[in-house]
């Protein structure tokens, strides 16, 4: 059983052979630092439209509360939502540009892992086939922020109650998550896998990225001197932490996106075979 393990791990990450994980993780980081902002403010402005912003405010203030407030999480938090419901559409039209970076960061990344013939305008391929994310964004939102008030009620009980909320946020989180990232395996990144692998390793990617999300709001929760490391600066470690876990997010991303190509690899590879030969 060991054994199986290590050949479906190796056939998973086959595509990253020869390929710096580490370095294009980073470079995505990058990307997703200059994107991260508004794209969340796109997201919240939008829902604030569909659902109201006030509806938007009270749902995401039970998360805001339950945020360490040590490191001013809380008060990034609700700036960031105020900002994002309180935008304009002239202010939304020009968060447009540095949202799409993202995409331009991933399909960057996936196409040295995929390794396509010729590949050219992959910046703009990636910024473009990223936007349409945007469409079902106040439904994902929506989604997530509605579980809040119960959620976070049961945190705060403790005991099995706080077993439970956790366990009712991590399938929430991951329920919105696996869309999204089936949206990008597929259609962000090239050589268009089949669905039936993107959705397999779609979600399992998606679950273990919930997992990873809440163990850094868990990690937000230690009563940690983030700026010892510079100076006593705070804001520097609380930012150098966060770009941390965001890049960590990334490599388990460029994973998931591996052992997507590896199975649909695999799956074709079975396919091929089962066919009946003309000849014969």
């Amino acid at each position: 059983m060991v054994e199986g393990l290590r050949r479906v791990a190796r056939a998973a990450f086959a595509p990253l052979r020869g390929r710096d994980l580490s370095l294009h993780a980073a470079a995505i980081t990058f990307y997703a630092a200059i994107a991260i902002v508004p794209v969340s403010l796109l997201a919240l402005w939008l829902t604030g439209l569909i659902a109201g912003a006030d509806r938007v405010r009270r749902l995401t203030s039970y998360a805001v509360e339950t945020l360490p407030a040590e490191i001013g999480a809380d008060r990034a938090a609700g700036a960031l939502i105020e900002t994002g419901l309180s935008l304009t559409p002239l202010l939304a039209l020009a968060s447009l540009l540095p949202a799409s970076f993202y995409g331009e960061g991933l399909r960057r990344a996936f196409v040295s892992v995929a390794r396509p013939a010729d590949e050219r305008l992959i910046g703009w391929r990636g910024r473009i086939l990223l936007l349409p994310l945007l469409a079902p964004a106040p439904a994902l939102v929506l989604a997530t922020i509605a579980s809040l008030p119960y959620t976070t009620g049961l945190v705060r009980r403790g005991g099995w109650s706080l077993a439970l909320g956790v366990i009712l946020s991590f399938l929430a989180v991951w329920l919105v998550l696996t869309p999204v990232l089936i949206w990008v395996f597929r259609v962000v990144g090239p050589g268009r896998p089949d669905w039936r692998p993107t959705c397999l390793v779609g979600s399992f990617t998606a679950a273990n990225l919930s997992g990873f999300l809440h163990g850094f709001v868990l990690f937000t929760s230690f009563p940690l001197d983030l700026g010892i490391p510079f100076g006593g600066l705070d804001p520097v470690g609380a930012i150098v932490a966060v770009l941390l876990w965001l890049y960590l997010f990334h490599v388990i991303v460029l994973a998931g996106y591996s052992g997507t190509l590896a199975l649909n690899e695999a799956l074709a590879k079975r396919r091929a075979t089962a066919q009946p030969n003309p000849a014969t």
